[in-house]
């Protein structure tokens, strides 16, 4: 994938917030960064991201509600739950909302890092077989087009 990979992170305190970003500036991802689910929907709705980091706890939605706001607006966006309230119902929650994975604060960053790499080649690994499935469904199209183009003479 050529250009840097945008990240979004969703946190309401200033301190990670703020470590988060430098911390993915320094892997030489692209960052910007959110404190609200409002500012994040804001700003998914006029750019593209590769991955967001979820706050579960924010002032104004959860974050698992707003993985489904992300997920209509962005279905291709890697989303990852970051929580410092690790429950089961949290857990079974994101998962059932469709996070792409979920991290326990603290965290260690390299885990953190080595997360979202993963997350990154999943995302490269389906564009390319949708794009290799989209060519044999119109290679596919394009012969029963020529066939029936054939049958009509």
């Amino acid at each position: 994938m050529s250009g840097k990979r945008k990240i979004l992170v969703i946190e309401d305190d200033p301190q990670i917030r703020e470590t988060l970003e430098k911390l993915l500036l320094t892997e030489d991802y692209q960052v910007e960064v959110a404190e609200t689910g409002k500012e994040a929907i804001e700003k998914t709705e006029k750019k593209w991201y590769n991955v967001a980091l979820i706050d579960i706890r924010l002032p104004d939605i959860s974050g698992t509600q707003l993985l489904t706001e992300l997920r209509e607006g962005n279905p291709k966006m890697r989303k990852i739950i970051v929580t410092g309230f690790p429950t089961l119902p949290n857990a079974i929650e994101a998962l059932n909302k469709q996070a792409d994975a979920y991290l326990t604060k603290p965290f260690e960053m390299l885990k953190m890092i080595e997360i979202i790499k993963n997350q990154l080649a999943l995302q490269e690994s389906e564009k390319t077989f949708s794009e290799v499935k989209m060519g044999e469904y119109i290679k596919t199209r394009a012969k029963a087009f020529l066939d029936k183009k054939r049958g009509s003479r």
